[in-house]
């Protein structure tokens, strides 16, 4: 029994020698073993227009959309700013609405019998004291530079003694927004459209109505193609009305063809 005993003694001490051995060996191997090679840096970020292309590139349609709100938006908030003054109408009466409407959107205006002129600064501010002519109707506006657009001109409807309306350079002025002069045709004298960038030809057209006009400027306006015959045709349309038409470049060629083409045109227009 004692023998027996004896050799488990030793067999237990001799594996207990070895697993030391060994562990001592693993330890010192992975001490002494070179480091692992470091991994390599990452790449530099790619360029800032180049990010931004291939956001736009994953996010087409949600660009898409936005630029589609944003048009939108603009929209009705121009024709808010145009919208009809009814309320003021109602409580003010037309002239007054009238004159609101012109300096909210940065115009000025003139009352018939008087010299002094009523404007809004840069900044949309401008005096009330336009309110002490409640029954005085506006002879002169200046709309230039604004937002004015075909919806707007309703409020300028109960205006019979306005003799001149000045348009130069606004962007929501179009063919539409000509044809429906014809609600001043009975006194509107003086009209000046110059700069716009949205007339054409099939516009200037609409203006015939305006018999009582006579003094009209179409001075550089970018889509008239062919000058030389709106000029002609306008001289046919309107024979008391003074037209000015700078900003163009009329050539002999050019003039010696539209002479034709505008007596084909007022052939048209007669008939």
């Amino acid at each position: 029994m004692s023998a027996s005993c004896t050799s488990l003694y030793r067999c237990c001490h001799r594996s207990f020698v070895l697993l030391s051995v060994r562990r001592q060996w693993t330890s010192s191997s992975l001490a002494s073993a070179p480091p692992p090679p470091s991994s390599p840096p990452p790449p530099p970020p790619p360029p800032l227009y180049r990010r931004i292309l291939l956001y736009m590139a994953h996010h087409f349609h949600d660009v898409e959309t936005l630029l589609q709100l944003k048009t939108q938006l603009s929209r009705k908030q121009l024709h808010k700013k145009n919208a009809y003054f009814g309320y003021t109408r109602k409580i003010y009466g037309p002239d007054i609405a009238t004159a609101y409407y012109v300096l909210s959107l940065k115009g000025g205006f003139r009352f018939v019998g008087q010299s002094e002129w009523y404007r809004s600064n840069r900044r949309g501010k401008f005096s009330w004291d336009f309110l002490k002519h409640k029954d005085t109707q506006l002879e002169e506006v200046d709309m230039s530079h604004t937002v004015i657009a075909y919806n707007g001109l309703e409020n300028l409807m109960d205006q019979k003694s306005l003799r001149t309306l000045k348009l130069q350079g606004c962007r929501e002025v179009d063919d539409w927004f000509l044809a429906g002069l014809h609600i001043l045709q009975d006194s509107l004298e003086e009209l000046d459209i110059s700069h716009c960038p949205h007339i054409t030809t099939g516009g200037l057209v609409a203006l015939r109505n305006l018999r009582r006009l006579k003094r009209l400027n179409i001075s550089s306006l970018p889509k008239i193609s062919d000058p030389g015959l709106v000029v002609i045709l306008l001289e046919e349309m309107l024979p008391k009305c003074l037209i000015t038409a700078n900003g163009y470049n009329y050539s002999l060629s050019e003039m010696g063809g539209a002479e034709e083409e505008a007596e084909e045109l007022i052939q048209r227009n007669r008939s």
